[in-house]
């Protein structure tokens, strides 16, 4: 049995467009019922979800234990307002607003509170991103609010100098993690914070026409190479396939995610320590 450790079931892994216009005026239980058989059907006991804005997260997580799940979420993700982040959350413009959002996230229910400090690959440009990441002083106050609400944060981050500020700043698990450099990869070990580095969204590309496969393909190597880094120091890496992503389906996404982490050499021993430690974290107090 496996668990998935970063997915959205808001999206199909095919349209994300058009899984979200399913949600449009409610959320479809239908779509969701299906991503959930997916993911039983593949043995996947535990998920924790990314979130999204409209409420498709909450209503998986009363309908997991029907189909085995055990199931987290943070209900929606916070982004600062025009930066990314849209696809899966609210945004904020100043601290007061963010304050504002953890309150809500909480009240309605959330396990933990996920933030977003960077943009994500450039995927037609190996070794890029679509914006630099947030400052160091907004990091640590983001996550610092989030803490003294009595929550655990997720981080959506990318790039390494904005990494390592989210690892300084006391993050509890980094999300994708592209490009972090040596010294960030010694934090990240000396922290023992628990690293999904979504090899996935990427690997699954190759061949699809949609993006370079060269470039496609760097990405990959380069993030392969620092999780073999990572485990040769001994750092917490888990399994967090980026499932409904595009071309990285509830179910067969995280047993693909699976499959690139043990090209690494990542072990099971560490996959399964990275879990219980989502598990044990990730929780409302």
């Amino acid at each position: 049995m496996l668990g998935e450790c970063h997915a959205h079931m808001i999206m199909d892994g095919v349209n994300y467009k058009a899984a979200v216009a399913l949600h449009r005026d409610h959320v479809c239980e239908e779509a969701v019922r299906r991503h959930l058989k997916e993911s039983r059907e593949a043995g996947i006991r535990f998920v924790r979800d990314g979130g999204d804005a409209r409420e498709v997260s909450k209503l998986a997580r009363e309908l997991a234990p029907e189909y085995g799940i055990e199931y987290r979420t943070p209900i929606f993700a916070i982004h600062k307002r025009g930066h990314y982040g849209g696809i899966v959350g609210h945004p904020f413009d100043d601290f007061r607003e963010y304050e504002t959002l953890v309150k809500r996230a909480r009240e309605e229910g959330a396990d933990f509170i996920k933030i977003m400090v960077s943009g994500l690959l450039d995927f037609s440009r190996a070794g890029t991103l679509t914006e630099e990441g947030l400052s160091g002083e907004e990091i640590r106050r983001m996550i610092g609010i989030a803490h003294d609400a009595g929550m655990a944060v997720m981080a959506h981050c990318n790039g390494d100098r904005t990494c390592y500020l989210t690892l300084e700043a006391g993050v509890d698990s980094l999300e994708h993690g592209f490009f972090m450099e040596e010294e960030t990869l010694d934090l990240l070990a000396e922290r023992g914070i628990p690293w999904f580095p979504t090899l996935s969204p990427v690997g699954n590309l190759l061949g699809c026409g949609r993006f370079p496969d060269e470039e496609v393909d760097e990405n990959l190597d380069m993030q392969m190479e620092r999780v073999k880094k990572a485990a040769s120091r001994k750092a917490c890496i888990g399994l967090g396939s980026d499932a409904g992503a595009y071309l990285v389906p509830h179910g067969k996404g995280t047993h693909d995610e699976y499959a690139y982490l043990k090209r690494t050499g990542v072990t099971d021993a560490t996959l399964q320590k990275a879990e219980a430690y989502v598990k044990k974290v990730f929780r409302r107090n």
